[in-house]
């Protein structure tokens, strides 16, 4: 009855996860990136979600999301990209980003198993101050108050050390029962990155970041925060 929705872009060279250089080459910044979404792949593949969406930006789809609709992003704005896909999108929604490789099935399970009568939205908090996952359910129109899904996202400044807060308050403040998933780290840095191959060392992100040999011979400590 819940809708999983994926959003993530092209990893191509110079255009993911840029922060990780000059620690890494933009092509070693790209496959990880793609290592990021094929362990998130993996961790929802067993979700009983009853649709599974790639919001994508790019052209050339992810291996590994084949079996998943493929809605492109709009122009615009962070904010404004995620509210288009809840407003495109109807019924109730979990959208997740790309960037928490360390994802595990049990962390967005209670949002699939059914959806709890009196919860209306789900709230997933990076240790950055953003956010790894949203959802919302189909809300009445009591609640919308003649706006949508859509319009409690447009307007909250994104990639800010506050906002999730904002964010979450957008939710409370239109009158939304939210709950709380755990708090995960988004890989945007390298020290991110080596956090979160210790978290998850059994996955493809991790492998693929201990091969880079440059890395593994300075030693994560170099790193650190």
């Amino acid at each position: 009855m819940t809708t999983l929705v994926l959003i993530a872009k092209e990893t191509l060279p110079g255009k993911v996860k840029t922060r990780l250089t000059p620690a890494l080459t933009p092509e070693q910044a790209a496959e990880l990136a793609a290592a990021c979404i094929g362990d998130t792949l993996a961790a929802t593949a067993t979700l009983p979600a009853t649709r599974r969406i790639l919001a994508f930006d790019g052209t050339r789809v992810p291996a590994g999301a084949e079996t998943f609709e493929v809605l492109h992003q709009v122009g615009g704005t962070l904010d404004q990209r995620l509210g288009a896909i809840f407003d495109e999108v109807d019924g109730p929604l979990v959208l997740i980003g790309m960037d928490t490789p360390q994802l595990d099935h049990d962390d967005l399970a209670p949002a699939f198993d059914s959806w709890p009568e009196g919860v209306d939205a789900w709230f997933g908090p990076a240790t950055d101050g953003g956010f790894w996952a949203l959802g919302m359910n189909a809300l009445s129109v009591d609640q919308l108050r003649g706006t949508t899904r859509g319009d409690l996202i447009r307007g909250v400044p994104m990639s800010q050390d506050d906002t999730g807060r904002r964010q979450l308050e957008r939710l409370v403040n239109a009158g939304l029962n939210v709950t709380m998933l755990p708090e995960l780290t988004d890989v945007d840095t390298i020290a991110d990155a080596h956090e979160v191959a210790e978290i998850a060392p059994h996955g493809s992100f991790a492998a693929t970041l201990a091969g880079f040999r440059q890395l593994t011979a300075a030693g994560p400590a170099r790193f650190s925060r």
